[in-house]
């Protein structure tokens, strides 16, 4: 099971929210598509219990304060390429629709996790896109993270 994050936007109450709920559902790997936004997020994440992947957002200015912060974590970039549990997985923040769409069609990957529109999506077109909408809640007022059966490729959407 791998949890699917976004957007998180400094909203610490929410970061800790999810950090709890990943914790107690043990999922084994938990994936970031970006807007950490900032460096003092990291200690919050760093409570998780499994591995964690992220990467940098379009709102992610403070790179270099976010790549030490979260040196201990994982290694920020603007795009990731991952294998887990047999899986392809590619990991693009999504702020930029053609390309995202360049790697959905690719073919190179079993799943693309995005982030960028804080609107939750699921779709299988061979390759099944998922984004877990606003962690933060800023824009809809729901807070949401996704959680993914590497079995069965079923995504389920969860508030918090």
């Amino acid at each position: 099971m791998i949890g699917l994050i976004a957007d998180s936007h400094d909203n610490l109450e929410a970061i800790g929210r999810a950090v709890d709920y990943l914790n107690r559902e043990s999922v084994d790997l938990v994936i970031h598509a970006g807007d950490l936004i900032s460096p003092f997020t990291a200690p919050e994440f760093g409570k998780l219990e499994m591995k964690f992947e992220a990467i940098f957002g379009n709102n992610d200015g403070e790179r270099d304060g976010l790549r030490k912060a979260y040196s201990h974590l994982t290694e920020l970039s603007d795009f990731k390429s991952l294998r887990f549990d047999g899986l392809r997985i590619a990991v693009i923040h999504g702020h930029e629709p053609e390309i995202l769409e360049c790697v959905v069609e690719s073919g190179r990957y079993d799943l693309v996790v995005t982030g960028h529109t804080h609107k939750r999506k699921f779709s299988d077109s061979g390759t099944v896109t998922v984004n877990p909408g606003e962690l933060c809640g800023y824009l809809s007022g729901e807070r949401t993270l996704a959680l993914l059966d590497t079995d069965t490729m079923k995504c389920e959407f969860v508030s918090l």
